[in-house]
């Protein structure tokens, strides 16, 4: 680093005032004769004049003040002009300052010490590049390892000799590791708050906790589309302030936690694909026994599995949540919205050997309600993974079973509540059951093939709603007198009678049976 009393050493030069101060830093070196240069100065320079305007001893005085003032790193002053000698009363108010000044005698030219300084400052800068440039490759050398945003901290925090935090865009902690010593918690509740409030205009800031401040520097992550940061990287210093090294490491540890945060992004909405098609093809049963165990198996279903379902607004926005509260209770599970007739369920094929799979939907559903409100939770028995299809209808059915129940329904809902639905769920036989609905419903598609399916989801709607021909009417959005026409028509169609319960419960029992072998 250059200093004055390094810059002064090459040049075989004496301070005559302020030698405490020698070890300042020099940023720059500047050539002035105004009386006041500091307006075009921004502090860390070394000025170097040769006092032509400084013809008085109080001028002398007020020039010294203004560059220590104004935080320069120290004066160089010419004589053989305008001055013999350096100005006893520059001298004194230098003394007095503390503030680095040494004589520049006629035969030293100023351009000698800018070339010598700039030299000094370029191959600094240069070796500053060089050190960033080694950090950045081992930085995108974990990226590439996958490694994880603990190791990129720890690799950071060894690098500039402190402790790194990696906030979230709520502020939580996302990873943190330290040099020697650890940010206290009381440091990093100051750290959040700060960000927190930094978030709307989303610049960096010096953090002003007392354990931290003049040591510290928060950078923020920008989001992919723009909007609040979607992370903070925080680096504090054992000891001084931050350098030009230090902000440097800095930048490129901001890039590189956004391509670590953008790599987990990538791998994580990879992974909700997979499973959404691992779900898809266990529930909808179109995968060969031993292909379904083995594309369970990477996601930590062994012998015993068992499927959840959870009925609330918006199920795939609730993915992440769920997966969240799953991996809290240590359950290895596939997570994925799963439609099922006219209606989408969240559902969850979880690895059952050791826990019961009603315990794991209540704390899942009781994790769920701060985020999305009401959610309404069932659970299939422990079965084996080829068994997936008929647990999924198993818990899909003890929800629906429940779902009239006003009140008095369970926590979680499981084979207990099934009632009528267990006749449905005990026959294994799908032709059986296809067979049945063909008997009951195919007259309704095949009498009229253009509006079969309304009449059919008309008639679904009817039975659901007890008869209520208001309710029902708006379930399908349509008038009472439309839906009254359409159910004339189903009765026409079957030879049956909906205001007979025998009737009426055959046609619910289709309803059900049509959508276990859909």
């Amino acid at each position: 680093m250059l200093t004055v009393q390094s810059l002064l050493d090459e040049l075989d030069l004496e301070l005559a005032a302020g030698g405490d101060a020698a070890a300042s830093p020099v940023r720059w070196v500047h050539i002035s004769e105004l009386e006041d240069p500091t307006p075009w100065l921004s502090g860390g320079e070394l000025m170097l004049t040769t006092g032509i305007p400084l013809d008085t001893a109080a001028k002398q005085r007020s020039f010294v003040r203004l560059l220590a003032d104004s935080n320069l790193a120290g004066l160089g002053f010419g004589t053989g002009f305008s001055h013999d000698t350096v100005p006893k009363a520059l001298v004194e108010e230098a003394d007095k300052r503390g503030f680095p000044l040494f004589e520049v005698p006629y035969s030293t030219p100023f351009i000698a010490i800018t070339e010598k300084a700039f030299a000094r400052l370029v191959n600094e800068q240069y070796e500053v590049l060089q050190r960033g440039l080694a950090v950045q490759r081992r930085l995108e050398r974990l990226v590439l390892e996958e490694r994880g945003l603990e190791e990129i901290a720890a690799t950071i925090a060894s690098v500039v000799g402190g402790t790194v935090a990696i906030l979230d865009g709520r502020g939580d902690r996302l990873a943190g590791r330290g040099f020697r010593r650890q940010l206290s918690a009381d440091a990093i509740a100051g750290i959040r708050k700060e960000a927190l409030g930094h978030s709307r205009d989303g610049h960096p800031f010096v953090p002003s906790h007392a354990s931290v401040a003049g040591r510290a520097l928060a950078h923020p992550v920008v989001s992919p589309g723009g909007g609040p940061p979607q992370a903070w990287v925080v680096i504090v210093r054992d000891s001084g302030g931050l350098g030009d090294f230090e902000r440097l490491i800095l930048q490129q540890a901001v890039a590189v936690v956004a391509l670590e945060l953008m790599r987990r992004r990538v791998a994580r909405e990879t992974e909700r694909r997979l499973a959404g098609d691992v779900l898809a093809g266990a529930l909808g049963g179109r995968m060969e026994p031993t292909e379904l165990r083995r594309r369970l198996e990477p996601f930590g279903i062994g012998e015993e599995a068992a499927v959840l379902v959870f009925a609330l607004e918006h199920p795939a926005a609730a993915t992440a949540a769920l997966e969240r509260a799953l991996a809290a209770d240590a359950c290895p599970a596939v997570v994925a919205p799963f439609a099922s007739g006219n209606r989408e369920l969240l559902c969850a094929v979880i690895d059952a050997a050791d826990r019961d799979p009603i315990d794991v939907a209540a704390d899942a559903r009781r994790a769920l309600f701060p985020e999305r409100g009401a959610v309404r939770a069932a659970a299939s028995r422990p079965a084996a993974p080829e068994a997936l299809r008929h647990s999924f209808h198993e818990a899909r059915c003890a929800l629906e079973a429940t779902s009239f129940d006003n009140g008095h329904a369970p926590e979680v809902a499981s084979w207990r509540d099934l009632g009528a639905y267990t006749l449905l769920l005990s026959i294994q036989d799908d032709d059986a059951l296809a067979l049945y609905c063909d008997s009951v419903l195919g007259p309704i598609e095949a009498g009229d093939q253009e509006y079969g399916g309304e009449l059919l989801r008309s008639l679904e709607a009817f039975i659901e709603q007890n008869g209520q021909w208001e309710r029902a009417a708006r379930e399908v959005y349509c008038h009472r007198h439309t839906l009254r026409y359409r159910m004339r028509k189903v009765e026409e169609l079957t030879g049956r009678d909906l205001s007979r319960a025998h009737d009426r419960i055959e046609f619910w029992l289709a309803l059900r049976a049509r959508e276990l072998v859909a």
